[in-house]
């Protein structure tokens, strides 16, 4: 059986829990109830993995370097790796992400999977909006996801 390790740390949007397996990471939660468990200490094995979500929120990264393995159905892993070409500091609506995985009609369910989106953070969930542009549903509460995509900006335009 695999081991599934986890380390916790302090971010400005609160406490992130990063969760690694076989090498790989397959979560980051800011809500401790979500994560898998049981789990063990790291030990050192999601060192590289802080460093980079912490150079985010430091203003010092834009792209992740990162073996990510989440876990979730053929459509879920497809929307999660559609949010990834989401570049920073951009938005897509749920609409442009079902169009991007060949589902057109599918927004609906391309919400339902970003919602499940086990490495939020890394694989941008919060850079999809509502067709309107409005902020719309967030797992981690939509003053999160404001703060996200301000700071996003604030970095780009200090770039």
């Amino acid at each position: 059986m695999t081991a599934t390790y986890a380390t916790s740390f302090d971010s400005p949007v609160g406490t992130v829990h990063l969760v690694g397996r076989d090498g790989s990471l397959v979560g980051l939660y800011l809500d401790e109830s979500r994560h898998p468990g049981p789990v063990e200490p790291d030990e050192g094995r999601l060192d590289d993995a802080r460093t980079q979500v912490e150079q985010y929120f430091a203003g010092e990264r834009t792209d992740f370097d990162l073996d990510l393995a989440p876990t979730g159905t053929p459509f879920q892993l497809a929307v999660w790796e559609a949010l990834r070409t989401v570049g920073y500091g951009r938005t897509a609506s749920y609409v442009d992400i079902a169009r991007a995985i060949g589902r057109p009609t599918a927004s609906r369910a391309v919400g339902a999977a970003n919602g499940r989106n086990p490495i939020s953070l890394i694989v941008p969930c919060h850079r999809v909006i509502g067709a309107s542009g409005q902020l719309v549903g967030y797992g981690w509460g939509v003053d999160r996801k404001r703060w996200l995509l301000d700071h996003e900006r604030q970095v780009l335009t200090r770039h």
